[in-house]
């Protein structure tokens, strides 16, 4: 069984997947921790990333966590692969996989079929030659138009998943499919926990959070990764709070003006997460950091058919 913890930023998956593997066990059912998060697969973009140290990971074995150097640039469709790879093997020998994470696309190519067009290299750099000249906007506007549901899910500042959509459509002539494919259709046995947090409470949380970043070193951590070849990065250099900090290094944004900015934009990924997650058909949904949520969890599951698969 594959059991996907899914919510926004900030609400508290990773301590949930901990408590819950951890109860598990308690039952007599081994589970590990698949990482869905995208910019936690690179080595060295820690504090930025929220990834819970070795020393707080309680033992749990966890996949997909530092396997790209800053330098490589990460794709859905070699990160379903790889996923998927993990989990049966787990599933293969009677464990539970428990895929944390809130990478919308990322979770979805693992929890759905979906499949991944190739690239035509003339398409592509026209528009990223277009890209560059006249920004994210105009490519927006232009898949909002051919694809509202895919400009919705990607937003207006996304330009590198801009250019992917747009190439997609130009080679297929179809939509980018950035919409869920039939939400009952997943690909492995699967039970869908959904995290939430009161909205006030998120918006606080995640702004305390982007202050901490600071505090604990970010910048000397970006310092380090523009030393090995951060700026080369078609994937690691975007990540919210890198970014702006490397910014703040070159000093073309204040260190205030670098921790607003990366709050603002922490806030609207937060909103979009919350937007993606919403159309998913969740086994159960808590309260992220609530008391017993662990145990309310894995009650569901077992409610759900997990314990038909007790050894």
């Amino acid at each position: 069984m594959l059991v996907a913890i899914v919510g926004a930023t900030g609400t508290g998956k990773s301590d949930l997947a901990l408590d819950v593997v951890e109860r598990l066990a308690a039952r007599g059912r081994r589970a590990e921790i698949v990482n869905a998060d995208a910019m936690q697969l690179y080595r060295g973009m820690d504090i930025g990333t929220a990834k819970l140290p070795v020393a707080d990971r309680r033992g749990v074995p966890h996949h997909l966590l530092d396997v790209l150097d800053v330098t490589d640039e990460a794709t859905v469709a070699r990160y379903q692969s790889e996923a998927r790879s993990v989990i049966r093997r787990l599933e293969g020998r009677g464990d539970v996989a428990v895929l944390v994470g809130g990478s919308g696309l990322y979770v979805s190519s693992v929890l759905y079929d979906f499949e991944f067009p190739g690239t035509d290299a003339r398409i592509r750099e026209a528009l990223e030659a277009e890209l560059v000249e006249r920004g994210p906007g105009l490519l927006h506007a232009r898949l909002a138009v051919v694809d509202p549901p895919a400009a919705a899910a990607i937003g207006a500042s996304n330009g590198r998943r801009l250019v992917r959509a747009l190439e997609v459509i130009e080679m297929t002539g179809k939509p980018f499919g950035s919409g869920l494919p039939d939400p009952s259709a997943f690909w492995t046995d699967t039970r869908v926990v959904a995290v939430t947090a009161e909205r006030a409470t998120l918006v606080e949380r995640l702004d305390e959070r982007v202050h901490s970043m600071w505090r604990r070193g970010l910048v000397s951590e970006v310092e380090g990764l523009l030393e090995n070849g951060l700026d080369r990065g078609v994937t690691a250099r975007r990540a919210i709070g890198y970014a702006q900090a490397a910014e703040q290094i070159r000093g073309t944004l204040t260190r205030e003006a670098a921790i607003d900015q990366t709050q603002a934009l922490t806030r609207k990924y937060a909103r979009r997460q919350v937007g993606w997650f919403r159309r998913y058909p969740a086994t159960v949904t808590v309260v992220g950091g609530e008391p017993a949520v662990g145990e309310t969890v894995v009650d569901a599951l077992v409610s759900s058919g997990l314990s038909s698969m007790d050894r």
